[in-house]
């Protein structure tokens, strides 16, 4: 049947009603590049409106993004699906963090997964004032602290901050690579001695992944970043729960900083100072909601999350003479902007870097080989 025959039926059934005028499919930013994902839309009917979100296995796309069959794999293509199903993508809701509402998930005769989800109205994180970013951090410590590593079923993520860098390879060659240090982008825009601080990330990669998942654990949704994010009155709703498992304590926020940057959501500039209030403000979370543990170990799992970005560097060196990309290939970037913003948020990951060398000894872990 084709895309719009089954989104229309399945919107009469859902909503009871044959919609007078017929039923509009608008398509919704997301990255087209994941294999799991067909397409989600924002579907619209006599006054009404969802957002549908198509899970696939069958899509072509490149080996970084194929989707899986494996129940733990991070990029498995039914989990969301299951998240939704079983209620698990709601269970930070008492703490103001929760998933868009399912209303229905329907099996297509291709195989396909149809997931029809409340078409939330806030605004969405992108466009929030750093302030709003920090209220978010407070409300994911409060989460996480409370719900901790208990809510493990068999089809959550693990192994997810490993297996997601592995499968990121292109330019890796290029970190020792002289000429692509060298192209007019990277030399304006790369801070000095970001090559030896990447180089030196990627040579202690395993150890920092390591580190990680020797931390405590959380439920984590591993894809936190402004894009994935709307206002819910002074709440907070979280979209994409594809990759969602098993995560260390502070992982979530790590993400959300980075990538706050890395797609020019906020300014490289805000970043030092909305980092250490979004810290502060995920500790007070995990405090007030019963976390007792060790607060240096939070601070490990923030600073050494930076090795979920070690083949960053390597892709913007080989990505050098391309053009610039916005998310989901929604037209494009200035190549200036990227490189420098991506620039000075690489150098603030080498300090988180080189801190989580520093605290890693004091808490029982071997030093880094590339020393402290």
């Amino acid at each position: 049947m084709p895309e719009v025959a089954a989104a229309e039926a399945e919107f009469r059934e859902i909503f009871d009603s044959a919609a007078p005028g017929g039923t509009t499919l608008v398509p919704l930013t997301h990255n087209p590049w994941n294999g799991v994902t067909a397409g989600v839309w924002r579907v619209t009917a006599g006054g009404r409106s969802a957002v549908l979100k198509v899970l696939t296995r069958t899509k072509e796309t490149g080996v970084t993004w194929a989707a899986s069959n494996d129940p733990r794999h991070w990029n498995f293509w039914r989990r969301e699906a299951y998240l939704y199903q079983s209620g698990l993508a709601q269970v930070w809701q008492r703490h103001g963090i929760r998933a868009p509402r399912l209303l229905a998930c329907v099996e297509r005769r291709d195989g396909d997964l149809a997931l029809w989800l409340e078409d939330v109205p806030g605004g969405p994180a992108t466009d929030w004032p750093l302030a709003r970013h920090v209220e978010h951090a407070h409300r994911l410590g409060a989460a996480q602290g409370a719900v901790g590593a208990g809510e493990d079923r068999p089809w959550l993520s693990q192994g997810f901050l490993r297996d997601y860098t592995a499968s990121k390879t292109t330019g890796q060659d290029l970190l020792d690579d002289d000429e692509a240090w060298q192209h007019p982008l990277v030399r304006e825009h790369f801070p000095a001695g970001l090559r030896e601080d990447m180089v030196r990330l990627h040579h202690d990669r395993e150890w920092f992944l390591t580190v990680m998942e020797s931390l405590p654990r959380a439920f984590c949704h591993l894809d936190q970043w402004p894009a994935n994010v709307r206002s819910d009155g002074p709440g907070s709703v979280v979209l994409d729960w594809a990759f969602a498992g098993d995560g260390a304590l502070g992982e979530d926020l790590g993400n959300y900083l980075a990538d706050s940057v890395f797609d020019l959501f906020v300014p490289a500039a805000d970043l030092p100072g909305l980092a250490k209030a979004a810290y502060d403000a995920y500790l007070h979370g995990l405090r007030a909601s019963g976390w007792r543990g060790d607060e240096r170990l939070v601070r490990l799992g923030v600073c050494a999350s930076a090795v979920k970005y070690d083949w960053l560097t390597a892709l913007m060196l080989a990505r050098a003479d391309d053009e610039q990309p916005a998310y989901g290939g929604q037209g494009t970037v200035p190549a200036g902007l990227r490189y420098r913003e991506r620039g000075l948020t690489l150098a603030f990951l080498a300090d988180w870097a080189a801190e989580a060398r520093l605290l890693a000894p004091r808490l029982g872990f071997p030093e880094a080989p590339s020393g402290r």
